[in-house]
């Protein structure tokens, strides 16, 4: 393929918590295999295209989740991508609003777009601090890891599968120990980071979706991210992020 063409959906209002690096981290990974990534932004009123390979949402605040929400039902591109079956990631208030109904500002609960077999409701508490979860897709074993914070959860109908299981953390439901979901082309989770920098796994699973096999890439490649991980799996909340943190900023200079 000349270009795999990722469709980042509204970052400006959902692509909190680093979230915009998803697309970052597909381009690198790419790119470190000769392959190009074309970004394509669509900014809040702008129509979603239906020529991308890869669609990406991230998580939002409650206005922001419903401002959004509400213009892809109007405009409807996203859902005709995924009829066409294109390949979407979404994280957290973007797993939200792809599901039956969501809760929006004032906990009043909303139409979501119908698009997964998911309903979001309250948890007892917010959930926040690390997370750990063994994924699989597409006949692979995964071991993610991020950071999630999220006040609402999610509850999985029977015409998709969890992403995951939750290892340490909340995940999508105070009543049980699933993360994510799986249905059809969308894969959706709760996991910030930005997740496919520190999943490089799971961002190498989802470009074999677009572009089929992939050579393998040199170890130096692999460094930053093994590292970045090994912190998240050796450490709590607070010194988890702190290292990660000093890490980043050496990565930087």
């Amino acid at each position: 393929m000349n270009a795999i063409r990722v469709i980042e959906v509204y970052p400006q209002l959902l692509g909190t918590y680093a979230d915009r690096g998803n697309a970052l981290a597909l381009r690198q990974r790419a790119g470190a295999r000769g392959l190009r990534v074309d970004l394509h932004v669509v900014r809040p009123g702008e129509s979603v295209p239906l020529d991308g390979d890869l669609y990406l949402l991230g998580g939002g605040e409650d206005a922001a989740q419903a401002l959004a929400a509400s213009m892809l039902q109007t405009d409807g591109g996203l859902a005709r991508a995924v009829e066409r079956g294109r390949t979407v990631l979404a994280v957290c208030a973007g797993m939200q609003i792809l599901g039956t109904t969501f809760v929006g500002p004032d906990d009043a609960v909303l139409t979501g777009l119908g698009l997964v077999d998911a309903e979001a409701t309250a948890l007892v508490s917010r959930a926040t601090g690390d997370i750990v979860t063994r994924a699989q897709l597409d006949g692979e074993a995964l071991t993610l890891v991020g950071f999630e914070n999220h006040r609402i959860g999610s509850r999985l109908g029977s015409a998709c599968r969890p992403l995951g299981r939750v290892e340490r953390g909340r995940g999508n439901h105070d009543t049980d120990r699933t993360e994510g979901l799986v249905q059809g082309s969308i894969v959706a989770t709760y996991l910030h980071g930005p997740l496919l920098a520190l999943n490089p796994q799971l961002a190498d699973v989802l470009l074999r979706r677009v572009a089929g096999a992939l050579p393998a890439l040199d170890p130096t490649h692999e460094d930053w991210a093994h590292t970045a991980r090994a912190v998240r799996l050796r450490e709590g909340s607070a010194g988890g992020l702190r290292r990660l943190a000093g890490l980043l900023r050496v990565r930087q200079r």
